[in-house]
């Protein structure tokens, strides 16, 4: 369970540390069946947001902003109480003492509610640009980093086009 807690803490040093700093970076594509290059660049301004820019071989460009989905989800630990103290419930502790007696607190086997981030890996962005908006899905490699952990994926241009794109991970990741 210690390898679990690490993990867990881990996985939120590395959130935190994403949401507070600026990253950036490129990609490239290519349009399907064309002899049309694509270069990405983006920004993502710590969170799960950013904007980005989608230069086309053929001169034109596309900016916009982009979106990282993620969900916010509350975890109730209860079920692991089950069958620790009097009664094999959870509530009083053990021997009828309060949680954390004689060990100086249970540290991260205490009964609480936490709130932990799931990332998709899903990034999504609406590019404005001559004739309209190019619309983007992309799927990261390592969703926890945002688009600095790279990922693949397309654009479909207001022709409906699709531009095949991938991104690759930044140094460190």
């Amino acid at each position: 369970m210690k390898a679990f807690s690490i993990r867990l803490a881990g996985a939120s040093l590395i959130a935190l540390a994403a949401a507070a700093c600026t990253t950036s970076g490129v990609g490239t594509g290519q349009v399907v069946g064309q002899n049309i290059g694509a270069t990405f660049t983006w920004t993502q301004n710590g969170g799960s947001r950013g904007t980005m820019v989608a230069q086309l071989s053929n001169g034109q460009v596309y900016q916009g902003p982009f979106f990282q989905i993620t969900s916010e989800s509350i975890v109730d630990y209860d079920p692991l109480w089950n069958g620790w103290g009097p009664g094999f419930g959870w509530g009083r502790g053990w021997g009828g003492r309060g949680w954390g007696w004689g060990w100086g607190g249970w540290g991260p086997w205490g009964p609480s509610m936490d709130t932990i981030t799931h990332y998709s890996g899903q990034v999504l962005a609406n590019l404005q640009g001559p004739g309209g908006f190019m619309r983007c899905d992309f799927r990261l490699m390592r969703p926890s980093y945002g688009m600095a952990g790279g990922g693949m994926g397309q654009c479909q241009l207001p022709t409906g086009t699709i531009i095949q794109a991938q991104f690759p991970p930044g140094r460190g990741y």
